[in-house]
């Protein structure tokens, strides 16, 4: 884990407060500890990309300019908080839709794989659903980490993983599905990744 160099993260409910089908900049909310946190891994020499599932553009809720907008208004709050965000993917497709880009298919990771040369064995998934989990490891990253925020908590409940006593647990079980650490937040994660390569406060 010491050569982990990419760090790709949900967006809604992982870094930014969930405002189900955000669609307006305004609403753009840092969770708590994010901005510290994430730039803690850019000072680290990491590389940070964002990998966000968008179905209301596909149920018609806002489009893909509404889309860009918040992602505008979430770069600028994170580049005044220190942080950079070398590329983002998303899926615009409701999940009827049957696409390979929606998450825990691979399709977003494969468009950051070929926009910016992506490793997997050098890459870690972080976000708060079973689908951010899923995906780093159909992608065969080398860690998935799954966030308590957001929907975290339910999705912890949904697969059945042991109870988070500290900041973050590494799961030395591996069940179908289980992330590799569970996380009280994204700040915590980071300190988790930052402990793995050795710079850890």
């Amino acid at each position: 884990m010491k050569n982990i160099q990419t760090i790709i993260l949900d967006r809604d409910g992982t870094v930014i407060h969930d405002k189900h089908y955000l669609h307006d900049p305004d609403g753009v909310e840092l969770l708590p500890g994010a901005a510290r946190a994430l730039a803690s891994l850019t000072q680290a020499g990491m590389s940070l990309y964002i990998a966000t599932n968008q179905s209301g553009i596909g149920r018609g809720y806002f489009n893909e300019k509404d889309y860009h907008a918040v992602e505008q208004r979430l770069d600028h709050i994170l580049k005044i908080n220190g942080v950079h965000i070398g590329g983002s993917a998303f899926c615009p497709h409701a999940p009827e839709e049957c696409c390979n880009c929606r998450k825990p298919a691979t399709g977003l990771w494969e468009t950051l794989v070929q926009n910016h040369g992506l490793s997997p064995e050098t890459t870690v998934m972080i976000g708060d659903k079973t689908a951010d989990v899923s995906l780093g490891l159909n992608a065969k990253l080398a860690a998935s980490v799954l966030v308590l925020t957001g929907k975290g908590q339910a999705s912890a409940q949904k697969l059945g993983l042991p109870e988070l006593t500290e900041a973050w647990m590494e799961l030395t079980e591996q069940r179908e599905g289980w992330p590799h650490v569970v996380a009280r937040d994204l700040e915590a994660a980071c300190g988790w990744l930052l402990s793995k390569i050795g710079m850890a406060e």
